[in-house]
């Protein structure tokens, strides 16, 4: 429960937070301990990158205890009971690529690494920087407009300072790192574009998705979004101009190589986020060629649907995405024939490896689905099986075989992607069965909406063994997500699910806990918790 501390004014009582529940809390605490950690391992090249992530973290966190403490009514309809997570979102992206600046800068000292990804991974820094800055920007001066005279209103005003002096470092450090005129300017634009879009992007999450999840969730993947985007854009516009070739934005890119994995994943995973915008016009065509038909035809407009479903579906899967992957990747084969021949590589292991996967899935879902509906054990406690199914299906192949499951990785994701559309659009046969079966694992974090929970698990355990390819000079980064999420989140969860904050948080001490367990592994492992610590 919040500390309320009463003061009289005129004939009304007002309320603020105290000082112990404003700025004592666990998830504040961990972000804080991992930026120090990260600014503490600085080399004198990266001491303005390092400004520019402090002067982020001030802004976002006063302007976290402004919403949290703020008593007026909240501005955008996020998750109920969630805190406003703004200091973790704003700065989860920005310290995990200067972290791997770091790491890179120690290859690089020794002779290891080209000048050239340096290059491109500090373009990509200043631009999650400024999709950050912008969204904060955008935060504050909403909260200002919303509630000009609220006693948490120095919030805003910390925070405007702040990214003030944060944009005044991120463009003198985007001027110096380059000789010619041109190159400066169109660093700046990339970033502002970043920027721009990061701020359109949130906005509309918040307004399709009311309720769905808080702020700081939102904003993390938002910037995920956008700068997977991004550097997709920047894929393909260094394939469609060669005359650009003698820009620093297209060459710093072009001299990193790219694994025809990554390729894939890369592929299927934004086509299929981009794919429902076009299913919204394909349907409403659809229906409106229905409304004007006669009522025999109206009788088969279910299944009309479910046919220009899979058929969109499958235009974009086997002809626009592949069209791209082969654009931008020399394939000697359609990326499709590519994964098999891959899969069969090895068919003794890999399949293997499939056939125990699918015994796994089975015999759980099938087993936690029967308890779900026939038993009062809270679900919240029924979830973390789930996250030991994940230790017993992941830790094995990647030990045995990490190339086969990265690939596995997308496929997974592209497969939840899929589900989650036709859950949502409710396409015939197959939108109801598959809404019944996920609200039986949901709880109060989860919407009817939009259920992200097993998105969240799959990617708290990808996302450190993706970050982990190439130079590495830490051979359990890998294992982060695997031991935070499957172990540490389940046996810590059980342990202390009864521990309350002053802020009413129980997560805040499992965040701490895991963290503080996986602070030797890698600076990455804040990313993991980023998306599911709320």
């Amino acid at each position: 429960m919040r500390d309320l501390i009463l003061f009289p004014r005129k004939t009304r009582f007002w309320w603020r937070p105290s000082m112990t529940t404003s700025f004592l809390n666990g998830e504040r605490a961990v972000v804080v301990f991992f930026i120090c950690r990260i600014l503490y391992s600085l080399t004198f090249s990266l001491l303005s990158h390092g400004l520019a992530l402090s002067l982020l973290a001030l802004a976002s966190f006063s302007l976290d205890i402004s919403f949290d403490s703020s008593n007026s009514p909240s501005l955008f309809r996020t998750r109920p009971g969630a805190s406003s997570g703004i200091l973790l979102g704003a700065v989860t992206l920005p310290s995990l690529l200067l972290s791997k600046l770091v790491q890179l800068s120690r290859e690089f000292s020794l002779a290891q690494l080209h000048l050239e990804e340096i290059q491109y991974l500090t373009l990509q820094y200043w631009a999650t920087s400024a999709s950050a800055c912008s969204v904060v920007l955008f935060l504050a001066f909403a909260r200002r407009r919303r509630a000009p005279s609220s006693p948490s209103h120095w919030g805003v005003r910390f925070s405007l300072c702040s990214i003030f002096f944060q944009a005044l470092v991120s463009v003198a450090a985007l001027a110096t790192t380059s000789q010619i005129g041109l190159h400066p300017a169109l660093k700046l634009m990339w970033a502002l574009c970043h920027g721009l879009a990061s701020v359109k992007l949130i906005q509309h999450f918040l307004r399709t998705f009311p309720s769905c999840a808080s702020i700081g969730e939102t904003f993390l993947v938002t910037s995920g979004i956008v700068l997977y985007f991004g550097d997709m854009l920047l894929l393909t516009i260094k394939k469609l101009h060669g005359l650009l070739m003698s820009s620093e934005l297209v060459t710093a890119e072009y001299e990193i190589s790219r694994s025809e994995i990554s390729i894939i994943i890369q592929g299927l995973v934004l086509g299929l986020l981009l794919y429902p915008i076009a299913l919204k016009y394909i349907l409403q065509i659809w229906e409106w060629f229905i409304s004007t038909a006669s009522a025999e035809a109206r009788r088969y407009c279910e299944i009309g649907r479910s046919l220009m479903f899979v058929a969109s579906l499958g235009i974009v899967l086997i002809l626009i995405v592949p069209s791209w992957m082969q654009f931008v990747h020399e394939f000697r084969m359609h990326p499709f024939f590519w994964v098999l021949s891959f899969v069969f590589s090895e068919p003794s292991k890999r399949l293997t490896l499939c056939i125990y996967w699918v015994c796994i899935i089975c015999v759980s879902v099938l087993r936690f689905y029967n308890i779900s509906k026939n038993s009062k054990i809270e679900r919240i406690l029924l979830r973390k099986y789930y996250h030991l199914m994940a230790v017993s299906m992941f830790l094995p192949a990647l030990i045995f075989q990490p190339k086969f499951l990265d690939l596995a990785f997308g496929a997974a994701l592209a497969i939840f992607l899929t589900l989650e559309i036709i859950r949502v659009w409710r396409i015939w046969p197959l939108g109801h069965p598959i809404n019944q079966f996920m609200n039986a694992f949901t709880d109060h974090r989860d919407s009817d909406l939009l259920i992200v929970s097993h998105f969240s698990l799959l990617l708290g355990c990808a996302l450190p063994i993706w970050m982990s390819t190439g130079y590495n000079d830490r051979p359990l980064a890998p294992f982060a997500g695997i031991l935070s999420l499957g172990i540490g989140d389940t046996m810590v969860g059980q342990h202390y699910k009864t521990f309350k904050t002053q802020c009413d948080q129980p997560y805040s001490m499992r965040v701490f806990m895991q963290c503080n367990h996986l602070c030797q592994f890698h600076p990455s492992s804040i990313l993991i918790k980023g998306i599911v610590s709320n």
